[in-house]
């Protein structure tokens, strides 16, 4: 892959869930692909205009150790230091019904959850980085928040809290933000990791814990998937990993039938004017009647797209292209539909 594309066209505002307050006042727990994948550095600016501000990161597994947890912060804390702050610039105000406490609690939690995904102390979200520009939080401030959270969950019965905490957490920080929920990594000397896996042909059996192995082992923050299709269970598994885990998806080529399914599930869609995305009838399982694998085709592709924010007429335009035809997605459809977030020049 090569460096830096230019946007051609405007990420779409990301879907957000909302409504529950970050955190509570009180207690602050309260992806031939049989050929090897490849790791390529550099591809996509994919946090320009948004990976700004003090970097905040640390680190919490729910079987980790604390005091190396502890430890971690403490010195992600002091490689971070000199991002910790912009001079002159004000913080936005608190919403409504919202505590500056309880909204710093929203923030250690979404970057405990990335640091804790990841196994990685220098991981967190966009998200975090975000809310700790807008509203004023020092590096200090979030990660001693984290440490006292940590701390909580080494009580007896305080675990299941420290979950519920982090659950939602980056989507709710989205919600004020304006800013995708979106992993960020790290390197040793603070500059920002930009690792893609690249990934071309069939999704066989196996094929999301292999590439979910790959994408740990090389700290990668996206994928970029070429593909004719195959396993939709596979590609689905696949998919609800990228999304849980904050990871984006890009498309330089073909990426037809289960392929769009991976392409759904990134945090963020990336596409280029190369690509051509096509879909078509899922195969009906022998044991199945035509008319009935395909009513329960059409029903579990709708849900799929709709869990991952993507119109749901790109089921619908599937279920009507028999399986030895395909339907080519224009990239203005792509976007309108939000099968794809941005168009970019080139990977």
């Amino acid at each position: 892959m090569t460096q830096a594309p230019n946007s051609l066209h405007p990420a779409s505002p990301s879907p957000s869930a909302g409504g529950t307050r970050p955190g509570t006042s009180g207690n602050p727990m309260s992806r031939p692909l049989a050929a090897q994948p490849r790791a390529h550095q550099a591809p996509l600016p994919l946090n320009s205009g948004r990976a700004r501000g003090p970097a905040v990161r640390r680190r919490c597994s729910q079987g980790a150790r604390l005091g190396g947890l502890l430890l971690g912060l403490s010195l992600l804390a002091s490689l971070l230091s000199g991002c910790a702050a912009l001079p002159g610039r004000r913080a936005a105000a608190l919403p409504d019904g919202l505590s500056r406490d309880d909204l710093l609690t929203g923030i250690a939690a979404c970057h405990l959850r990335r640091v804790s995904q990841n196994q990685d102390v220098s991981a967190t979200d966009a998200v975090v980085i975000a809310a700790v520009e807008r509203y004023g939080f020092s590096v200090h401030q979030m990660v001693e928040r984290s440490n006292e959270l940590v701390r909580a969950a080494a009580a007896p019965g305080q675990r299941t809290l420290l979950r519920q905490a982090t659950n939602n957490a980056c989507e709710r920080l989205s919600a004020l933000t304006g800013v995708a929920p979106a992993l960020v990594r790290f390197d040793e000397g603070g500059r920002l990791g930009n690792t893609w896996v690249v990934v071309e042909g069939k999704i066989t059996d196996g094929f999301a814990e292999r590439i979910i192995a790959r994408l740990r082992a090389d700290r990668a923050i996206g994928l970029v998937i070429n593909s004719t299709g195959g396993s939709l269970y596979e590609a689905r598994r696949l998919g609800r990993y990228l999304r849980e885990n904050g990871l984006r998806v890009a498309v330089n080529d073909v990426c037809t039938s289960a392929c769009v399914d991976v392409l759904a599930g990134g945090i963020e869609r990336y596409v280029t004017p190369e690509a051509r995305l096509g879909i078509h009838q899922s195969w009906v399982p022998s044991h199945l009647s035509s008319h009935e694998g395909g009513q329960l085709s059409v029903v579990a592709a709708a849900l799929y797209l709709r869990e991952m924010g993507i119109d749901e007429s790109v089921a619908l335009a599937a279920a009507a292209t028999p399986n030895d035809s395909m339907y080519w997605i224009s990239l203005p459809e792509a976007l309108d539909t939000r099968l794809a977030t941005r168009l970019v020049a080139a990977l």
